[in-house]
């Protein structure tokens, strides 16, 4: 028996699964970088939907990390800080509710420099269809609610729903879902105002790249 056409038929495929398998990386490789790219854009999107006046710089590259697992819910919370120019426009924490009714919710909340909020919005819950789902803006326009509120106005006896004595309307047969985001954008309200204007910092040095030799 001739070997040499058996081994032909083996180069030739292991060529082809060779090229199938650098196909496949190569493929992998370039939809991984589109949806980052992609998620990218829809985080910008969301930040950008709860600063009511915007700003001029790019707040996930302008970003620290905090520490207040009591008041944010979490070991590690960020924190997103929008400028314009060198003037601070808000804060944007992403604090987790951890007693929310089917699980946790996971929150963004702006803060602008005078204390009031400049929007809350949900990233991810598993509240219940038809009652505690209402705290997404697809649903309802009850996570609206907050825009403008600060722990003056209301007072803070009244941050809470209003089966609670405060001023927060509930959901038709769902409080503890509202109670906790109430609870939650308090929270937030109080960590910033705790800890005042340092949590601005200092905007991030641009990076500069020395020129090619040519």
């Amino acid at each position: 028996m001739n070997p040499k056409p058996i081994l032909l038929a083996a180069l030739v495929l292991a060529g082809f699964a060779v090229a199938g398998v650098s196909l496949v990386a190569v493929t992998k490789a370039a939809m991984a970088d589109r949806i980052a790219a992609n998620q990218r854009q829809a985080m910008q999107r969301k930040l950008a939907a709860i600063v009511p006046s915007g700003g001029d710089n790019d707040p996930l590259a302008d970003h620290i990390e905090v520490s207040d697992p009591d008041r944010l819910g979490i070991a590690r919370t960020r924190i997103y800080r929008v400028r314009r120019g060198d003037q601070p426009v808000a804060l944007i924490l992403d604090p987790v509710v951890q007693n929310g009714y089917a699980g946790p919710i996971h929150l963004l909340i702006s803060v602008l420099p005078d204390g009031r909020v400049g929007g809350v919005r949900v990233l991810s819950h598993r509240e219940t269809p038809g009652l505690g789902d209402k705290i997404d803006e697809a649903k309802s326009d009850w996570i609206y609610r907050f825009n403008g509120k600060s722990l003056d106005q209301p007072t803070l006896d009244q941050w809470a729903v209003k089966r609670d004595g405060g001023t927060f309307d509930q959901f038709t047969g769902a409080t503890i879902t509202p109670r906790a985001i109430v609870t939650a954008v308090k929270n937030a309200l109080l960590y910033v105002r705790s800890q005042g204007a340092r949590l601005y910092g200092e905007p991030p040095v641009a990076r500069h790249h020395a020129p090619e030799a040519s």
